[in-house]
């Protein structure tokens, strides 16, 4: 089993353990914080089931329906994920003003504090486990999901400092206030990871520093007089490159075709961490400026 399908096991066993926690104490203690907290849980589980299918999918070969295999569903799976978060804060926005304007005091205080310490614990080991995968993999599923449960971890500290103060000054409405906090702090976490996913979906190129990296290995190799129609674009963890590299009139295609392996070899080496895939079209001349079709690559 891959790294990532492993990390996505490993953080759907998580959240269900604390969505029980969370959830039983949420209900009896009356805590919008708790309960919004409960809730944040059982979306993030919802959410590592989605993205262990999400990546069961995306790694399956190409095939006659898919020739370019299925790794969309991981930016689409982060689409998704940050919507979610989105949809769960508006939720618990719904509920802290609700409790604003409908009065409740809570209950079980001192339970719910040790529930959330315990949950504060785990969810800081998951935390840094999913940074460890993500930063092995350069997984945009596991790195939308390290950044959801990093959420998580700030707003299980900020939720415990809250009933430690309403422990301490009896005032109630701490709770809810605080609700409405982690409500915006989960829509400004969420707007990264929709816009990144976007991008994906849109072709868009990969990052200023990996373009000038690409453009380098093309600038520097021997044996070519030049490149044109440069055109990349990220699919998860798969980049694509497409370039005119013009090459001496008289070189053979044989040659040619050996100089075109390397250059490959070269972009491969960039990233390694990714699955790089190549289109070279070969020029006997520069033609750039006849060319009038888009490559559609």
């Amino acid at each position: 089993m891959r790294l990532e399908k492993k990390a996505t096991v490993v953080s759907t066993s998580v959240a269900a353990v604390l969505v029980l926690m969370k959830m039983s104490v949420g209900i009896f203690s009356g805590s919008i914080a708790v309960l919004a907290s409960a809730i944040d849980s059982l979306l993030d589980l919802t959410v590592s089931l989605f993205n262990y299918f999400a990546l069961n999918s995306s790694e399956k070969d190409p095939d006659h329906k898919f020739h370019f295999g299925r790794s969309k569903i991981e930016p689409l799976a982060a689409v998704i994920e940050g919507f979610v978060i989105s949809f769960s804060a508006l939720f618990i926005l719904y509920e802290a003003i609700s409790k604003i304007v409908n009065y409740t005091p809570m209950e079980y205080v001192g339970t719910s504090i040790a529930v959330m310490i315990a949950s504060l614990v785990i969810t800081a080991f998951l935390v840094a486990f999913l940074n460890y995968v993500a930063k092995k993999t350069k997984n945009m599923v596991i790195r939308a999901d390290a950044l959801h449960y990093k959420t998580d971890l700030f707003s299980n500290g900020a939720i415990l400092l809250a009933l430690g103060l309403i422990s301490i000054t009896g005032e109630y409405l701490i709770d809810p206030i605080l609700g409405i906090g982690i409500a915006f702090y989960m829509i400004y976490s969420a707007m990264p990871i929709i816009r990144e996913g976007m991008f994906m979906l849109l072709d868009a190129a990969p990052s200023p520093e990996d373009l000038a990296k690409i453009e380098m290995v093309l600038e520097t190799q021997k044996d070519i007089n030049g490149y044109h129609d440069l055109k990349t674009r990220e699919s998860g963890s798969h980049i694509f490159i497409s370039v005119h590299v013009v090459f001496n009139v008289s070189i053979s295609l044989y040659d040619a075709h050996l100089i075109s392996d390397r250059l490959e070899a070269k972009f491969r080496a960039l990233f390694e961490d990714k699955h790089v895939h190549v289109l070279i079209h070969m020029d006997p001349y520069d033609d750039s400026e006849m060319n009038v079709t888009e490559d559609v690559y």
